[in-house]
């Protein structure tokens, strides 16, 4: 029998997950298939109990989905619960059970492709939603030093930033007042953007959160954003002479680990991250 994975979202045509999820599944000889679903959120409820059926090994959850798919699940990992959002699901019997692999994705991504170990250093996080939740998360299980949460909605950034606090790491909430933001990233070791700013098909597709002149050439700009691979904060990051690191690797990295919870098989992560770059680069050429 073939087992089943996939993704849910919605919409969902943007994800490039089945790519290199099938692409591992062939490279270790399992019989699966990964497929991407678009889920409206009224049918979440009945997606999800559906996985119990004995094909199905477990699924991806991408946005808006995180948070709605818990209440159907029989049990939340604490990772997950702490994040407040699950992005996998794994199917073990009759049992559904949810985790959260997005901030072992940040970090390992971080220190791997980014070589920065953020013990000891100073962050400015760019956004206040799920994504930078996580963010944050990961990196107080690391060590940061100080973090600077920079959002649009203030009071959400100081949520963020009491989060941050209670895990032990000096933190502090700015608006996105170019002044602020100027002396905030001037301070900062790291840069992440976890907003959809410079994202294609997005609001501010072609935009950046910063400019050159606010980047220290010091820091380490890390972009959530995967698409595209080459972001406009990115590209004004190199021009201020720092170091960079887009979303392919952190997309890829939680991806492996889901990949290991379903299979109880190494995940073959250069097979992944090849499979990402050539569907990312084949997408770009059909535009």
């Amino acid at each position: 029998m073939t087992a089943v994975l996939g993704i849910i979202g919605y919409p969902i045509g943007h994800s490039i997950s089945p790519a290199f999820q099938q692409a591992a599944l062939d490279h270790c000889g399992i019989d699966a298939t990964y497929t991407a679903w678009a889920v409206p959120p009224e049918q979440v409820g009945q997606f999800v109990q559906d996985l119990r059926r004995p094909e199905a090994l477990g699924i991806n959850v991408t946005v808006p989905h995180k948070e709605a798919v818990i209440p159907f699940l029989d049990q939340v990992d604490d990772g997950a619960t702490e994040a407040g959002a699950v992005n996998t699901i794994v199917r073990r019997g009759d049992m559904l059970t949810g985790h959260n692999t997005d901030g072992y994705g940040f970090l390992r991504a971080l220190q791997e492709a980014g070589g920065l170990d953020p013990r000891g250093k100073r962050a400015l996080v760019l956004g206040a939603g799920g994504s930078a939740r996580g963010v944050v998360l990961a990196l107080a299980r690391a060590g940061l030093a100080r973090l600077t949460i920079a959002n649009r909605t203030v009071q959400r950034a100081e949520a963020l930033a009491a989060l941050g606090q209670k895990r032990g790491v000096t933190s502090g909430a700015i608006g996105l007042e170019a002044g602020g933001l100027t002396r905030a990233a001037a301070q900062a070791d790291l840069i992440v953007n976890c907003t959809t700013v410079g994202m294609d098909h997005g609001p501010a597709q072609g935009e950046s959160p910063l400019s050159w002149q606010q980047i220290p050439g010091s820091a380490l700009v890390y972009d959530l954003v995967y698409n595209p691979p080459d972001t406009p904060l990115l590209q004004q990051a190199r021009q201020a002479g720092a170091r960079t690191l887009g979303g392919l690797h952190m997309l890829v990295y939680q991806g492996a680990a889901s990949f290991e919870m379903w299979t109880g098989q190494a995940a073959p992560v250069a097979v992944m991250l090849a499979a990402a770059t050539q569907a990312m680069a084949a997408r770009r050429g059909n535009k």
